[in-house]
Order: C-alpha cells, then structure tokens, then sequence
C-alpha cells in the first residue's frame, strides 16, 4: 500500500524579509536552500503536490525572501531565497548572506536543511557555503541532485558517488528530476523523518 504523502497540504503563510518577520520559532522548520535556476521551486512543487505552490520562473532569483509554508501550526517549510544568481545586486545578496548567517545559527525549531543543486552543476560556492552554515550549527542537510533526467544514469550515479565522498558527516544526498519524479519516495521519507511523521502518521 502506497503511503499517503503529508505534504499536500501546505499552504502559503507568508514572505519575510527580516528573521524578525518569521513565524514565532516553535516547533518544526525545514527549509529548502538552493542557487537560483537549480530547480528549488519544481522540488517543493513536486514533493508538495501542487503546481504552483513555489512560483516557478524563466528568470532564475525571484525567491528574495523567505517564504514560509505551513503544514500545520507545529511544521513549516522555509524557501530561502537563491541569491547566487548574477543579476541580483551586490547589495541584496550581502543582506541575504548575513541573514541566512543569523537564520542557521539562531533558528531552533530549524530541524534540517534540504540543499537543491543542479546534478550538472553540483557543489558551487553557494552550496558550499550552505554546507558549511549547516555543519557549524549541526543542522542535518540533505542534497537533492536535481534535473538528472538530463543524465544518463551512468554519469549521474558517478556525480552522485563524487560529490558524496566529500561531505561532512551532517549530509547526506540522493538524486532527483522533477519531471520523472525520480527519488520522490526517498525524499519524503527523509522529510517525514525530519517532521516526525513516520511516528503513526497515516
């Protein structure tokens, strides 16, 4: 019997542009980080269900502040914004960097981190660098390798084992497309893991 996926029923709450914006920090948050154009917004789209929950966009970086989306009163999503897209000016992405600082290391209802990266473009600076937040506040981050239906499995699957071998011991790391929904079941089960679902949820 297939498992009813919890994540349906996330609805949008709001934007914040300061941490101070953000829902009272209780219960569950995990957010969803990735550089703009890496496929964040159809990953949060495809494991939620919904076409159109996370806007998707032919101009990559319109994500420029937080977006929240609840679950219930006790679990949210939080879509960071890409700010590692060139065209967003120097002085937006020193403001996201400091805030995204100050979200790793003060959130504590923050339960993990999901980094969304490109299969064929993996472990940028961004990326490093939210690898690097996760690690120093001991946040859990898992990596979703996206678009690899425009892989063949070889070359993904050697991607895979690349990157892999140069995490820290906070991560871990799957394959994902969107469009084929590769990996989907992988992904819910470590995000209902994360929310505490597995524990009777039906």
């Amino acid at each position: 019997m297939q498992k009813i996926n919890p994540f349906r029923i996330a609805r949008y709450v709001l934007n914040a542009h300061e941490l101070k914006q953000l829902p009272e920090d209780r219960g569950i948050e995990v957010a969803i980080a990735g550089r703009s154009n890496a496929g964040k917004s159809s990953a949060i789209n495809t494991f939620t269900d919904q076409k159109s929950l996370a806007r998707t966009s032919k101009t990559p970086g319109r994500t420029q502040q937080i977006v929240i989306f609840e679950l219930d009163e006790d679990r949210r999503i939080a879509d960071l914004p890409g700010y590692g897209y060139a065209k967003v000016p120097a002085k937006l992405k020193a403001h996201w960097r400091h805030v995204m600082e100050r979200y790793f290391r003060s959130r504590n209802s923050l339960r993990g981190v999901v980094l969304v990266m490109d299969i064929r473009h993996p472990m940028r600076e961004f990326d490093q660098q939210m690898l690097n937040w996760c690690e120093a506040a001991g946040i859990p981050c898992h990596i979703l390798l996206t678009k690899a239906d425009k892989l063949k499995r070889g070359p993904a699957q050697s991607t895979l084992l690349k990157v892999k071998r140069g995490l820290p011991a906070i991560a871990s790391i799957q394959v994902f497309s969107s469009s084929k929904k590769t990996g989907l079941e992988e992904l819910i089960n470590k995000l209902s893991a994360w929310y505490e679902y597995d524990q009777g949820h039906e």
